[in-house]
């Protein structure tokens, strides 16, 4: 999309729609939580949720006792719509407002979750930067979450062109630096009563 300004295009939808009216709405991120559960994380791990904007998982990640998340996201506006949910909360959370391809990881984290931030990259050199950003991140040992909408699910959110993937597509562009460990399909139901199929995958480093 030429001279597309995804930063702007994100502030305008988070300063002017309410959370309940996204289609991404999930008050509990059921998916997300299994895989976190399943890795049996303690409560000292580093876990970062790219994309993360005013999603409850943070919620979910500070009622559970663990001490120390990030949120990392594109929108400002997102980030302070979380911040002022959590209130006092928010001061526990490592708030990041950045572009995933423009994100310097200072720290390795244990745990990398991104619900439906990769399928919006659709250029080959901003996949190709995104991996490298994660195998940057995340550290030996820890684990990759991503959910992308499968070929099954929408072709574009928001507005935008999305990057559909299957189980094998996307495992395919994570092997040079990442074992599989798990791939499932996700009906996600939006708030308009509408489907939307997702592919969620995880792997080890």
């Amino acid at each position: 999309m030429e001279n597309f300004n995804r930063k702007k295009h994100w502030e305008e939808i988070y300063e002017n729609k309410p959370l309940e009216s996204v289609s991404w709405y999930r008050p509990t991120p059921e998916v997300s939580l299994h895989f976190i559960n399943q890795s049996s994380l303690p409560k000292m791990a580093k876990i970062i949720d790219i994309g993360g904007g005013d999603s409850f998982l943070v919620d979910f990640l500070l009622k559970a006792g663990f001490e120390d998340i990030t949120v990392l996201d594109i929108s400002s506006a997102a980030i302070e719509r979380a911040q002022k949910r959590l209130g006092d909360q928010a001061t526990k959370v490592k708030w990041i407002v950045s572009d995933i391809l423009d994100f310097v990881p200072d720290t390795p984290y244990d745990f990398w979750h991104d619900r439906a931030t990769f399928h919006f990259l659709t250029a080959r050199q901003e996949i190709e930067r995104y991996i490298e950003i994660a195998d940057q991140a995340i550290a030996v040992g820890g684990i990759l979450v991503v959910g992308t909408f499968s070929e099954q699910g929408p072709t574009k959110c928001s507005g935008i062109t999305i990057k559909q993937y299957s189980a094998q597509s996307i495992s395919d562009l994570f092997q040079t630096y990442f074992r599989k460990i798990e791939c499932i399909d996700v009906d996600h139901i939006t708030p308009f009563d509408t489907k939307q199929r997702f592919v969620f995958c995880s792997f080890r480093k």
